[in-house]
């Protein structure tokens, strides 16, 4: 069966065989269609499935700071210790210190369990730190060791060195630790050393020395490859909390990393399914990592800003801000603008530049409330709209139209952003396969000359089935192709969740998986990879027996879409949805004499309906890449197989 699929794919660029069946498709190539914007596809991060803490953030060690609301949550004591709270850092004022054991043959020390095991591998540098001091003053030494607890060699580290503390002061130290071994479920432990002269430990961290600006080096580069135009950030429910007093204060995730206040994580306890009590957040991967991290991947940063309201679906209208006490929730939008666009030596842009980013990060979008509904949203939203133009007009705001795809609460905030104005507005749809099927011309009709569109979050949902498997990303790759005709309208999408770690997943299906040492790219990220690469930057009309391609009675389960790119190479997009081949003419309308095409670049993604990727086989569903010659085609046949998505780049 699989070597008939790949003779198939590798037939495609073959002339199709005449029939009464050949699928017609008329494209424009020279006519001007809808800009595309180069926001159009991109990145939604929340704090989901061990997104931040134990994925993206590459800190190894949990509860570095031993304040967790149980203090010792990750660690294991052991001998004689104290937990005091009067620490250098205001924020996070737990510290431990290790007394001396009392008898030689005793140990004090402490070791950590990190998220889901301390990973470390053969031959990789390793940066441990620690800020520490003698309480009595004079000299001190610790041990610290990366340890395999199942090991059955003579003794459990794989590696270890002894640092020196010294003085009453507290001081920042490090070492570099290089494990002889790779060990998935291993363990970082500290020993009190002779002499055992107290110690007091704050601020515990191990991370990969190849890290990213504090980030794990393996996802960022799978977010690069991505090529992502907008970075919505940092959610989602967690702006909301589940609780105002849990929502997410942008101002806790800046300055020293020390002094980070934490937050209870909006899922730690909402899914009592998968329940994961020691999920929290320590603000590590806060603001400004993500305006580097934007910077570095070339995406616009998108962040989102709490509008006074906690989440409704947890919470009566008693639990929300009243409109007239909005102002410090107002101010947080003002002063985040600063800080990403303010010159260095304002209030908030000098606490960027004292970060190490002197120059602003030229944020263009802000987005005020997440999946708010009723007129509480839009009486909340207007008094920031209002401050926030009167302050930076150029900022574009994104308002929400609730946490449904249609119905009542959609049907009455759409209205509300038009007469607000708001600069665009956020969809989400995280509906099942029949959905994405039927959705094809859903923005054909939408009012050109409202508020742009915002698929702020979307994914198909195959139940039943395996999640993340390879139908529900091709039902995906179907639906966009009407966001991409629609350019005039949708100005942005981004897929939802992004991250998921394999051991610490709460929602699916998610973009792409990891472990604590391996990541792993799905069939959705493939279908988001293949739009984004090829975007162009202007839509070309497509139609089929006078009619947009977009799964409708007589298409044959096909969606389609073309776009245009500088000026030169035309890209068309198929996704083929049926269980039959479909023979497809593209007919290339309006070319002039020698304006034919001599070469196509034919990209297929194509796997059995329920195929998925695991990190042990990252094969399965992957896109295959084929160049074919052409002479001067003004038209090209070509099957495209059964349950298939195909990028053609069509080139003169």
């Amino acid at each position: 069966m699989k070597t008939k699929i790949m003779a198939a794919l590798l037939a495609m660029g073959c002339a199709a065989a005449a029939s009464a069946d050949v699928n017609r498709l008329v494209i424009e190539p020279n006519a001007k269609g809808a800009k595309i914007s180069p926001t159009m596809y991109g990145l939604f991060f929340e704090d989901i499935n061990f997104a931040a803490d134990g994925g993206l953030y590459a800190e190894k060690i949990k509860n570095r700071s031993f304040d967790f609301p149980q203090p010792l949550m990750g660690w294991n004591a052991f001998g004689k210790w104290e937990l005091k709270n009067d620490g250098p850092f205001a924020n996070n004022p737990n510290y431990m210190r290790l007394l001396p054991a009392g008898h030689r043959e005793k140990h004090t020390g402490i070791d950590n369990e990190g998220f889901f095991g301390v990973s470390f591998e053969k031959g990789k540098d390793y940066d441990f730190s620690v800020w520490a001091r003698v309480p009595d003053g004079g000299k001190s030494k610790i041990r610290v060791e990366l340890e395999d607890p199942a090991s059955m060699a003579e003794g459990q580290d794989k590696a270890a060195k002894e640092i020196e503390i010294s003085g009453k002061e507290w001081k920042k130290y490090a070492v570099t630790l290089t494990p002889g071994e790779t060990v998935v479920k291993g363990k970082l432990r500290i020993f009190l050393c002779k002499p055992e002269n107290a110690v007091d430990l704050e601020h515990v961290s191990l991370f990969p020395a190849d890290n990213d600006n504090g980030l794990r080096k393996d996802l960022v580069q799978k977010l690069a490859d991505l090529k992502p135009g907008i970075f919505r950030f940092p959610g989602g429910c967690i702006v909301e909390g589940t609780d105002l007093a849990t929502r997410y204060q942008w101002k806790n995730s800046v300055g020293p990393v020390e002094n980070r206040k934490g937050n209870e994580n909006r899922w730690e306890n909402t899914f009592r399914h998968r329940h994961f009590p020691d999920y929290r957040q320590s603000y590590g991967l806060g603001f400004y990592e993500f305006f580097n991290l934007c910077e570095e991947i070339g995406a616009e940063p998108l962040p989102v800003i709490s509008v006074g309201l906690a989440c409704q679906f947890q919470n009566g209208l008693d639990a929300h801000v009243p409109v007239d006490s909005l102002q410090p929730y107002i101010d947080d939008v003002l002063d985040l603008i600063e800080f990403a666009n303010g010159p260095a030596d304002s209030e908030w842009g000098k606490v960027r530049a004292d970060m190490g980013h002197p120059a602003p990060f030229n944020l263009k979008f802000v987005g005020i409330g997440n999946e708010q509904w009723g007129p509480e949203y839009p009486e909340h939203l207007e008094p920031f709209l209002k401050q926030v133009r009167a302050k930076y007009p150029d900022i574009k705001i994104v308002g929400s139209s609730g946490p449904n795809s249609e119905g009542k609460e959609f049907d009455y905030l759409w209205p509300e952003m038009k007469r607000l104005k708001a600069d665009l507005v956020d969809e989400h749809f995280y509906r099942p396969e029949s959905w994405f099927l039927a959705q094809g011309n859903r923005y054909d009709n939408y009012d050109r000359k409202g508020p742009k569109v915002f698929a702020g979050e979307y994914a198909c949902h195959g139940k039943g089935k395996k999640y993340n498997h390879f139908n529900a990303a091709l039902l995906e790759g179907a639906f966009m192709t009407g966001l991409e005709r629609n350019a005039d309208v949708v100005e942005m999408a981004t897929y939802a969740p992004l991250f998921a770690h394999v051991e610490g997943w709460q929602w699916r299906p998610d973009m792409i998986w990891f472990d604590n040492l391996r990541s792993m790219p799905t069939a959705s990220y493939y279908i988001q990879q293949l739009y984004a690469t090829n975007k162009g930057d202007q839509t070309v009309p497509l139609k089929m027996d006078g009619k947009a391609v977009a799964g409708n009675e007589g298409q044959n389960g096909l969606f389609a879409s073309a776009v245009k790119e500088n000026g030169g190479d035309l890209i068309v997009k198929v996704a083929n949805t049926g269980d039959a081949p479909q023979d497809l003419q593209m007919d290339f309308k309006g070319l002039k004499k020698n304006q034919g095409y001599s070469q196509v670049v034919v990209t297929t993604l194509h796997a059995e309906g329920d195929a998925e990727n695991t990190l042990d086989n990252q094969n399965i569903v992957k896109p295959v890449e084929k160049t074919l010659s052409l002479e001067n085609s003004k038209d090209w046949n070509v099957t495209l197989p059964a349950k298939t998505f195909a990028v053609y780049r069509f080139k003169k």
